[in-house]
C-alpha cells in the first residue's frame, strides 16, 4: 500500500520518470554508453558491447535489490546484475568508472526528460491563461491594493500577468536544462586517473553518445548547484500556481464572491455545513507550494559537501527530486482544470465596483480637477477630504461633488463611470498574450 501522496493521490505521468525501474534503466542507459566508446577507443572488444546491451534488457530490478540486501550498494547491485547477465564481457562492464559516474550522468537525463514533460504541462495551462486573458479583456473589476478598493482593472489583466509570469519559469526551466543537462566520466575524485591519458576524451564521447554536455570539472559528484538552480525553479513555477490560486480563493469568499472555483454536482463542501463550497482544490495547491518551497533549502545545504564529497546529499536526494517535480506538475494539472471551469459571477463583479458609492473615481476625479487648471496638490487634499467626508456620512462621492459645483453634471456622469476608465488594459492585454 503507497505511503506517500504522491504514489497515488496526486500522481501524475511525472511519476514514470522517477520509479525506480526508470532510474535503473538510466543507470544501465548510461554503462552501455560507457561500454561502447570503451569498445570505439579499442579498450575493450566491439563484441562486448552487444553482451552488455542485451544484458541489460534482461536485468530485474528484484535481482537489483536482492544484491543490494547483501552489499549495501545500490549502484553496485545493478552493476553485479549487469554483469551476470552479459557473459564474457562482464568483465568490461563499469570499466573505470565510479559510481556516482554512472547515478549523475542518470540523473542529468532524467532531470531533462522530466523539465519536458513538465514543459508541455505547463504549455497547455498557458493556453487556458491566454484564452481567459482575452475572452475577459473587457471584463472591468475593482482592483485591489493592500486589501482595499484602488481603481477598476479587468479580469484579462490578471489572466495576462499570470501568463507572462508562466512564460518567463518555462523560460527558466528551459535555461536550466543547460546547466542540469552535464554528465561526468571522471571517477572517485574526479581526476580520470582510471582512464590514463584519454580521460577527457572519454567522457566527452560517453557524455555526446547520451546528448549531454562533459562537465568541465568535478569531484565524485557533479557540483549540486545545478540541482539546486532546478528545485528554485520549480518552486518559483509553485509560487505562481500558489498566486493564481489565492486569488481565486479570496475572490470566491462569501463577501466577494467574484469568480469560485469548480463545484461538482454531488460535491460536498462540509461534513457537517451542506451549504458550503470550500474552494478545496485552490487551498491544495497552496499547500503543496509550501512542499516545493521547503525542499529547495534542502536542495541548497547539498551544495557543500565535505571535502571531494560526502554522501550527506544522497538520501534526501531520493525525496526531493522526484517530489519536487510531481507536485508541481501535479499542481500545474489541478491548476488548468480549476481555470477551465472557473465560474464568474457578473451581477457582483458589478456590485462590487459600486460598493464604496464613487470613492474609487477618486483618482480620476482629482486628475479631472487638474485639467480645469486647479493644482495638483490642491486637487488632491480636496478630493480626499470630499472622499473621507463621503466615508464617514455614508454618501455618493458624485453628489458631494456635484453640491459643491466643482464640474459639470455630465462630465461627473463620465468621471463616475467605473468601466470607462481602465486606461490602455484592453491593449496591454493584447499584447501581453499576441506571442
Amino acid at each position: 500500500m503507497p505511503i506517500s501522496p504522491f504514489e497515488d493521490r496526486y500522481k501524475t505521468e511525472m511519476n514514470a520518470i522517477f520509479e525506480e525501474e526508470k532510474k535503473l534503466k538510466r543507470w544501465m542507459d548510461v554503462e552501455i554508453a560507457l561500454a561502447k566508446v570503451h569498445a570505439k577507443m579499442g579498450t575493450i572488444p566491439k563484441e562486448a558491447v552487444k553482451q552488455i546491451e542485451g544484458g541489460a534488457g534482461k536485468v530485474k530490478s528484484e535481482r537489483v535489490k536482492e544484491i543490494e540486501a547483501e552489499i549495501h550498494h545500490d549502484l553496485m547491485a545493478m552493476v553485479k546484475a549487469l554483469s551476470e547477465q552479459s557473459g564474457d564481457a562482464s568483465k568490461y562492464v563499469h570499466l573505470g568508472a565510479t559510481s556516482y559516474d554512472i547515478e549523475d550522468t542518470a540523473t542529468a537525463l532524467i532531470f531533462l526528460d522530466a523539465i519536458k514533460t513538465l514543459d508541455s504541462r505547463l504549455e497547455t495551462l498557458g493556453d487556458v491563461l491566454r484564452d481567459l486573458a482575452i475572452k475577459h479583456k473587457k471584463t472591468v473589476c475593482i482592483g485591489r491594493t493592500h486589501g482595499q478598493h484602488a481603481v477598476p482593472t479587468t479580469y484579462g489583466m490578471k489572466f495576462a500577468i499570470y501568463y507572462q509570469e508562466l512564460s518567463r519559469n518555462r523560460e527558466r526551466l528551459e535555461e536550466a536544462k543547460k546547466r542540469i543537462g552535464v554528465g561526468k566520466m571522471s571517477g572517485a575524485t574526479g581526476t580520470m586517473a582510471t582512464f590514463g591519458t584519454k580521460g577527457m576524451e572519454i567522457q566527452a564521447a560517453v557524455m555526446k553518445e547520451l546528448g549531454l554536455e562533459p562537465a568541465k570539472v568535478s569531484n565524485q559528484v557533479i557540483q549540486r548547484d545545478r540541482h539546486a538552480e532546478v528545485l528554485c525553479d520549480l518552486a518559483l513555477t509553485a509560487a505562481l500556481l500558489e498566486k493564481i490560486a489565492k486569488e481565486i480563493r479570496n475572490l470566491q469568499r462569501s463577501e466577494i464572491i467574484e469568480v469560485s472555483e469548480p463545484f461538482g454536482k454531488k460535491q460536498v463542501g462540509s461534513s457537517t455545513m451542506p451549504q458550503k463550497r470550500n474552494p478545496h482544490k485552490c487551498e491544495r495547491v497552496c499547500s503543496l507550494a509550501r512542499l516545493v518551497r521547503a525542499n529547495v533549502q534542502t536542495a541548497i545545504e547539498n551544495i557543500a559537501l565535505e571535502h571531494e564529497r560526502d554522501l550527506t546529499n544522497s538520501a534526501n536526494e531520493r525525496a526531493i527530486f522526484g517530489e519536487s517535480f510531481i507536485c508541481v506538475d501535479y499542481m500545474a494539472l489541478e491548476m488548468t482544470k480549476i481555470l477551465q471551469g472557473l465560474e464568474f459571477f457578473p451581477e457582483n463583479i458589478e456590485e462590487n465596483l459600486n460598493l464604496t458609492h464613487g470613492l474609487i473615481m477618486s483618482e480620476r476625479l482629482m486628475i479631472a480637477l487638474t485639467e480645469k487648471g486647479m493644482g495638483r496638490q490642491e486637487a488632491h487634499e480636496l478630493v480626499r477630504e470630499l472622499a473621507q467626508k463621503a466615508f464617514r456620512e455614508k454618501k455618493d462621492l458624485k453628489m458631494l461633488v456635484k453640491e459643491k459645483k466643482l464640474l459639470p453634471d455630465k462630465e461627473l456622469e463620465i468621471i463616475f463611470d467605473p468601466h470607462t476608465y481602465i486606461g490602455c488594459a484592453e491593449k496591454i492585454v493584447e499584447e501581453a498574450v499576441k506571442d
